[in-house]
């Protein structure tokens, strides 16, 4: 008896603790990609999604094969998994990093939060899920405090037009991969599908950059620096983040899961504190507190 409340609580609390690092991680995603940007003058949003894929494919797939956690694609299942890909993290990968060289990393990790304000309607539109009152109101107080965290001293928001419309492109298509990987999460593990969607999105992103970016290549410093940011973004945040998450989306709901990343702001907003980057202001505490409270709604059963 015991036993069996150990293993309920086990698998009530493990989901969301994962929910929470990959939101964490992805919070510090926003502060790497920033760094690799002002160390690296001519390096591209497509350079910098191609290299942090291809190390962690170079990295999870032979881990996977190896302890023999990776399942086969079934024959009618490769279109799927293209379109899957496709949208993250090839075209979502795109957009974000195009909005991060624009903003500030804390604007960008804030428009990124938005995921969820959107999720809850794409999954009633698109499987019919009833869409519960209390996630609404969570998701949408969440909103306010993250409105109310972009708020400088004199009440004014200032960025870059263009960056802003490269994440809310991206926000749009975080929510189509959502709807796509429902589905695919009911046939395959999360490790295999973070596995399969790293490595399929290279078709696409090697072609892309030695199109557009070939001359850019060579005038890159290839540091130890440059090489460690990218290898926290390929190893940590393109596939540990991505495999908690899809096990958090696969155990709790994808629109349960997806409230979660109003998080990521939070985290991505204590880091650049911690570094220098950024301050912290009254406005900031108070957004925090808001997020965290509609988080807590979200969550309500």
């Amino acid at each position: 008896m015991v036993q069996k409340e150990h293993s309920d609580s086990r698998r009530e609390w493990l989901p969301r603790l994962l929910l929470v690092v990959s939101t964490a991680l992805w919070g510090a995603s926003f502060i790497f990609t920033k760094g690799l940007f002002l160390s690296e003058p001519h390096i591209t949003p497509v350079v910098i999604a191609t290299l942090r894929l291809c190390i962690a494919s170079a990295v999870f797939i032979p881990l996977l094969a190896l302890t023999h956690r990776l399942q086969p694609i079934h024959k009618g299942d490769f279109k799927v998994f293209l379109l899957l890909s496709f949208c993250e993290p090839f075209l979502y990968s795109i957009l974000e990093t195009s909005g991060v060289g624009l903003v500030p990393a804390s604007l960008a990790s804030i428009i990124i939060a938005t995921i969820p304000l959107f999720t809850p309607f794409g999954m009633a539109l698109a499987y019919k899920e009833r869409l519960r009152w209390i996630v609404v109101v969570g998701v949408l107080l969440s909103l306010v405090g993250i409105g109310v965290m972009m708020l400088g001293p004199d009440l004014t928001i200032s960025a870059n037009p263009r960056g802003v419309l490269y994440l809310v492109l991206a926000v749009i298509v975080a929510v189509c991969y959502t709807l796509v990987l429902v589905k695919v999460l009911k046939r395959y593990h999360p490790v295999t599908v973070t596995a399969y969607q790293n490595l399929f999105s290279i078709i696409y992103f090697i072609p892309l950059m030695l199109i557009l970016n070939h001359d850019v290549l060579p005038l890159l410093s290839y540091s130890l620096s440059m090489w460690g940011r990218l290898a926290f973004l390929g190893v940590l945040c393109s596939t540990l983040a991505y495999v908690f998450y899809n096990y958090g989306i696969r155990a709790a709901g994808a629109t349960a899961a997806s409230a979660y990343t109003n998080l990521i702001p939070v985290f991505s907003l204590f880091l650049a504190v911690g570094i220098g980057q950024e301050s912290l202001s009254v406005f900031k505490v108070i957004g925090i507190v808001i997020v965290l409270i509609g988080l807590f709604l979200a969550q309500r059963r």
